[in-house]
């Protein structure tokens, strides 16, 4: 099979030769690390069962859930966060995003604590919400914004106005791709595979309790695929909504090529194109993945990283588009919506995300990303990393991943040991085993040291 090439502004390094690790070498270290994460974790424990009894999972989202049960966070400060257990543990999370500045970042501290003194909500307009609308609007090149309170909310309303706009309900999304809780959305986010039958003409898969209507799947990577959907059924499609790097599974990155063929078939068969970018945002780069890609949708989502670790989100784009919120077609509503400690949040991240504060943190990234590849290669672990903006990942794969059904063939089993390793050591990474590290404007030498010195001892352990 010939081997795509990914976008120019992405990063992938594939060895070309590994070794398989043994997979009762695996289990052994799985068994031995659960034993030693019990062992040190006594007071998440605890705090796990008290939490139990008010909470679903003992947790405020089911994504922070695992078993036996998480880790229980007390305080965080720049890179690293404080567990119940007084242990310090380096924060490569970063809320995905969210604390992109850092946790407790003074500039975004100082703004707030001045939001503090004018009043925390107005619920009616504001000085404070225009200029935080210019700057998100500047940095992202679009023509109009409007603020919500999570992702959700925003691809929810991006959605709506997309139907609004075109007259037309149906959506076609990225089979795997994740977009928050809104229904249509939530259709294939990771569907089983013995459901969703042929790769190039998925099922859509609609779990439980989930009322999506009339939904579309295609393979990301594939436009083929859906050019085919649209000549079926272009008429009812009001949009097609993806990331532009798919950051739900590791990190998939576009092959070259993809999305300006994307580009060019919304635009032939009148299809709203939709940009999530609530993950890669300004983790992407100062003003975001569209625009460093080279491919400008019709409408953009936004959140964590645009407002400084504050509970903020958006939805914009083009005046045509928002005009549909503007006439009353699509009415856009929320008591919250453009608090002024989030508005703060802006404030603060248009100031401290500059070009140069996030190339110094891709930067870091990078070298953290070539550093390990030495490591993969050294020891022939059958991996490859890859890499956008300030995340990156290691996918435990010898091809690279181009879409959902590629993910599903990673080995997971390592990836849970990977991931455990870490933990165990003192580094808290999403417990997806298929999410990426976040080098923040907080993090520094010493923590990239830190993540391959950790990597470095975890490799040696597969092969002792």
């Amino acid at each position: 099979m010939l081997t795509q090439t990914n976008h120019r502004e992405t990063y992938r390094f594939v060895p070309s030769t590994s070794t398989p690790v043994s997979p009762g070498r695996v289990a052994e270290l799985l068994k031995a690390e659960w034993e030693l994460f019990t062992k040190q974790t006594g007071k998440s424990a605890q705090e796990s069962r008290r939490a139990l009894k008010s909470l679903p999972l003992g947790v405020t989202s089911s994504f922070q859930h695992w078993d036996p049960y998480p880790i229980s966070i007390v305080s965080a400060k720049g890179a690293w966060m404080t567990d119940v257990d007084g242990r310090q543990l380096l924060d490569l999370s970063m809320g995905f995003g969210a604390m992109l500045a850092g946790h407790l970042n003074p500039v975004i501290v100082e703004e707030v604590k001045k939001a503090l003194e004018t009043g925390t909500l107005f619920v009616t307009p504001s000085p404070i919400s225009t200029d935080a609308a210019e700057r998100i609007c500047r940095r992202f090149g679009i023509d109009q914004v409007r603020f919500t309170n999570s992702g959700t909310e925003s691809t929810m309303y991006a959605v709506r106005t997309a139907r609004a706009a075109t007259d037309k309900n149906a959506v076609v999304k990225i089979e795997g791709g994740y977009h928050g809780s809104y229904d249509p959305l939530v259709v294939s986010t990771k569907p089983p595979l013995d459901k969703i039958g042929d790769p190039n003409n998925p099922i859509p898969y609609t779990p439980n309790g989930i009322v999506p209507g009339e939904m579309h799947v295609v393979p990301y990577n594939n436009a083929e695929a859906l050019e085919q959907t649209f000549k079926k059924h272009a008429s009812s499609i009001a949009c097609f909504i993806l990331e532009p790097v798919l950051e739900n599974i590791g990190i998939v990155l576009p092959d070259e090529g993809y999305l300006e063929r994307v580009r060019e078939l919304c635009d032939e068969y009148n299809v709203v194109l939709i940009f999530d970018e609530v993950k890669t945002g300004l983790t992407a780069g100062h003003q975001g993945a569209a625009q460093r890609l080279g491919v400008t949708p019709d409408l953009i989502t936004l959140a964590k990283s645009i407002g400084g670790g504050l509970t903020l989100a958006a939805f914009g784009g083009k005046k045509k588009y928002m005009d549909f919120v503007t006439n009353g077609k699509m009415a856009h509503f929320g008591t919250f919506n453009g608090n002024p400690l989030a508005m703060a949040g802006v404030r603060a991240a248009d100031v401290i995300f500059t070009h140069d504060s996030l190339v110094k943190a891709e930067k870091f990234n990078q070298q953290a990303l070539e550093r390990i590849n030495a490591i993969i290669e050294q020891y022939q672990l059958p991996a490859h990393t890859v890499g956008f903006g300030v995340k990156g990942c290691i996918t435990w794969s010898t091809e690279p991943v181009r879409n959902y059904r590629d993910y599903k063939a990673t080995d997971f089993a390592i990836a849970e040991l990977s991931w455990l390793w870490s933990l165990n050591r003192g580094i808290m990474t999403p417990p997806g085993l298929d999410e990426q590290w976040l080098i923040s404007l907080a993090h520094g030498q010493k923590e990239v040291d830190i993540l391959v010195e950790d990597f470095e001892s975890f490799a040696k352990a597969l092969r002792s």
